[in-house]
């Protein structure tokens, strides 16, 4: 019984290591991703347009709308919850005040309880099974730290958005703006980066407000897609701010959600 309780503390210690590492990496992208998308398109500056420029006039009217609101979010702060599922089951949950630094970055406070001692440290530790494990568990970990790096620099490739591949993609008609239901509109940039990829995103015409981003891509071939896909929200007094990211790494089968909730004016 004492060499199954042992097995079951090593494969529990396995399974938060590398949960432990897909958090670091997948958060540190998805944090990344969703600040660099507000700052990428306001430092944007749009081709001349002609009249009825269609999606030249959306990313025109857009970038103005952004500037305001993501200055207007670093006046309050928020509650980002950060959930990691593997397999459709949900192995971690996390939560930090955030709010925006003096130097312009985004500082995070934990409101989670420290966890308890980790009690598997006594057990196995100076057996030759319970190292040959050890090992084991650090070469998965290196497997997977390697595979989340060159999936977030695939994503970082995207988002934010290049001007100069947007404008390629325009001059070589792979841009198309879809109507969407409730008078929304979509911008669709096919091969953006490679054959079969696309980014997309999503806005209100009437309001100018940046209602979404999505990017569809593979990592190396197509049978290792990755996703990611970003709900933008605005409070009632223009502010801009990602409500919820997801990223979706289906070759891993491993998901990552960001929320980022009840925002109040900060308070140092």
């Amino acid at each position: 019984a004492g060499e199954a309780s042992e097995t079951d503390d090593r494969g529990g210690r396995e399974k938060e290591l590398i949960i432990m590492t897909w958090k670091q990496t997948w958060a540190a992208v998805i944090a990344a991703a969703t600040v660099d998308i507000g700052a990428a398109l306001q430092a944007q500056q749009p081709p001349a347009q002609a009249a009825g420029g269609g999606a030249q006039d959306h990313v025109a009217a857009l970038k103005q709308s952004l500037q305001q609101g993501m200055a207007k979010i670093r006046q309050y702060e928020w509650v980002e919850t950060t959930i990691i599922s593997l397999k459709g089951e949900e192995k971690s949950r996390k939560q930090n005040r955030c709010y925006y630094g003096a130097d312009g970055k985004v500082q995070k406070t934990s409101l989670d309880q420290a966890p308890p001692p980790d009690q598997a440290k006594a057990s196995g530790g100076g057996r030759r099974g319970g190292r040959m494990k050890e090992k084991v568990v650090e070469n998965k970990k290196d497997e997977m730290k390697d595979y989340m790096e060159r999936a977030g620099a695939l994503i970082h490739r995207y988002v934010p958005p290049n001007p100069a591949q947007i404008q390629a993609a325009k001059d070589a008609g792979r841009i198309a703006t879809n109507p969407q239901p409730g008078g929304k509109a979509r911008l669709v940039i096919s091969q953006y980066l490679q054959a079969g990829d696309s980014l997309t995103i999503d806005l209100d015409p009437a309001t100018n407000r940046l209602l979404g981003l999505g990017v569809n891509t593979y990592l190396d071939k197509p049978d290792e897609p990755v996703t990611l896909a970003v709900q933008m929200n605005t409070l009632p007094d223009g502010a801009v701010y990602a409500a919820q990211t997801t990223l979706d790494a289906k070759a891993k089968n491993i998901t990552v959600v960001v929320q980022n909730s009840g925002h109040r004016p900060v308070s140092r």
